[in-house]
């Protein structure tokens, strides 16, 4: 089984996929912890890696190859913005899950996990989507915000996190 969930910053993907992977006994595949792994094999930290990123494209390339291929191997939750695009991409079978949240509840929920102020985390957020965007676009065509290869769409503004895993886990058993 292979179940991929994607969204934007603060929008509770890291919660939802620790749950899933725990109720489905999976693996659970977090694509910002294999970026952060990648930055330390070249002795680089995430701000530089992170910009070298922004310059080389084989850097999301490789990422994206190591995702898939894990994805590939099953039994996990793959977690990173576009975990739903490389296994339709790939055409891994897979419940493709996008995790959705209000721009400002989003800020909230980064400036308290990062000790900052909501206004400077929504600002950073939209500098940082705007990149991606920009990079997706680039170098792989996606639109980030086209819902077309996902599954299941839900809301986490207000939502509950246990529904939000006993919907991803009923999708995902069905």
């Amino acid at each position: 089984m292979l179940v991929t969930i994607s969204g934007l910053p603060g929008s509770g993907t890291s919660t939802l996929a620790r749950r899933v992977a725990d109720a489905l006994a999976l693996d659970h595949v977090d694509g910002g912890q294999v970026f952060r792994a990648m930055a330390a094999e070249r002795g680089l930290g995430l701000a530089p890696f992170g910009a070298l990123a922004e310059a080389d494209p084989r850097i999301d390339e490789e990422l994206d190859a190591r995702l898939a291929d894990r994805g590939a191997r099953g039994d996990v939750v793959l977690e990173s913005r576009l975990a739903g695009w490389i296994a339709r991409n790939e055409g891994l079978a897979a419940l493709r899950v996008w995790l959705a949240c209000d721009p400002d509840e989003r800020a909230r929920r980064v400036a308290a996990r990062e000790g900052s102020d909501p206004g400077r985390a929504r600002a950073e957020n939209d500098a940082r989507e705007a990149s991606e965007a920009e990079r997706y676009r680039t170098y792989y065509a996606i639109d980030i915000a086209d819902m077309a290869p996902y599954d299941l769409v839900l809301d986490s503004t207000a939502a509950d996190p246990e529904a939000l895993t006993a919907a991803v886990v009923a999708a995902a058993r069905a």
